[in-house]
């Protein structure tokens, strides 16, 4: 029968089948051994084909070909991918500028993941009800570069329920992937949306500032007003999957705007001579977190911060 992955364990699934009813399934052996390079070679939002066995139990055959997916480097096995979901209309990158601040690095790589594999994005600015002087400037300074790379923004709250109506609508009728760092907000911001869910939330850390753990496994949770939510783990890092030197700049958006002024077809936008992208940077025409971002994924490094605080006011408001 035909089903849909609402929840991955790891070992157990959770289906849910055209009729709206709901059961546990297993993989079937030859399933799990099938070569794949991905550590879980079903995902939740897959459609799968899953056949009954005893005590109530099915057990998932087969997986129907993916419309898109999301994937990132695994955490703990360098060759393998972890599928973080499957069948997205878009990606919702959770992030906040304090306790936890979201760094560059990671909504850089994440952003240019979902451009690689053709999936919306929008970000979604939560605890702004927290913001002071200094991090609302860091907050518009995001909304600048971000807005100028083409990706809508929006000021949201779950603790006051700001910015939530706007939310709520671009949401309505999609398959909608929450991700970001631990302690963002994502499951606070799922409770709000849809009352009665009950996700678990935590606490800061007041030793690090960072988030602790409380989504375990991906989940996917329809929604009253159309669509689905899909909450996953939060994550630290974003390891990047399969993308060429030659194809980075392709999926920063603004940077790919401006390669075809350089001087040479082949720029990389580093240091060669003619590169309209560098020109750009220099001139602060260009968001530095991003070019910067751009960089050190182009030299390969472990993802870092870039954070040039120099430029912030000559962006802050730009739109290029």
């Amino acid at each position: 029968m035909e089903a849909l992955v609402l929840k991955s364990t790891g070992s157990w699934y959770r289906i849910q089948f055209a009729d709206g009813t709901q059961a546990d399934a297993r993989l079937r052996g030859s399933l799990r051994l099938s070569g794949s390079r991905a550590t879980n070679p079903v995902a939740v939002g897959d459609q799968v084909v899953a056949e009954p066995e005893s005590e109530g139990r099915w057990a998932i055959s087969a997986v129907r070909e993916r419309r898109n997916h999301l994937v990132r480097k695994s955490v703990n096995l360098s060759h393998k991918s972890q599928v973080i979901a499957a069948n997205i209309d878009q990606a919702v990158l959770v992030a906040t500028v304090a306790e936890p601040k979201t760094l560059f690095g990671f909504m850089d790589r994440f952003l240019a993941t979902a451009e690689a594999y053709r999936i919306p994005a929008l970000i979604a600015f939560n605890k702004v009800d927290e913001l002071n002087e200094a991090t609302e400037a860091e907050l518009a300074y995001r909304e600048a570069a971000y807005g100028q790379a083409g990706y809508p923004t929006l000021r949201v709250s779950a603790e006051t329920g700001e910015g939530l109506d706007g939310l709520r609508e671009a949401l309505q009728g999609k398959v909608s992937l929450f991700s970001g760092h631990s302690g963002v907000g994502k499951s606070s911001l799922a409770n709000r949306l849809q009352p009665g869910l009950q996700l678990r939330t935590g606490a800061i850390s007041s030793a690090h500032g960072q988030g602790q753990h409380t989504t375990t496994f991906a989940e996917m949770h329809p929604l009253d007003f159309g669509g689905y939510l899909i909450d996953t783990p939060g994550i630290r890092g974003f390891g990047l999957v399969d993308m060429e030197r030659e194809e980075l700049s392709h999926y920063f958006r603004e940077i790919f705007a401006l390669s075809s002024q350089c001087r040479f077809g082949n720029c990389l936008h580093s240091d060669e001579p003619g590169c309209a992208v560098r020109t750009a940077y220099e001139a602060n025409a260009l968001a530095p977190t991003r070019y910067e971002s751009y960089l050190s994924m182009l030299v390969g490094e472990d993802e870092n911060d870039p954070y040039r605080h120099g430029a912030y006011n000559d962006l802050k408001g730009r739109t290029r």
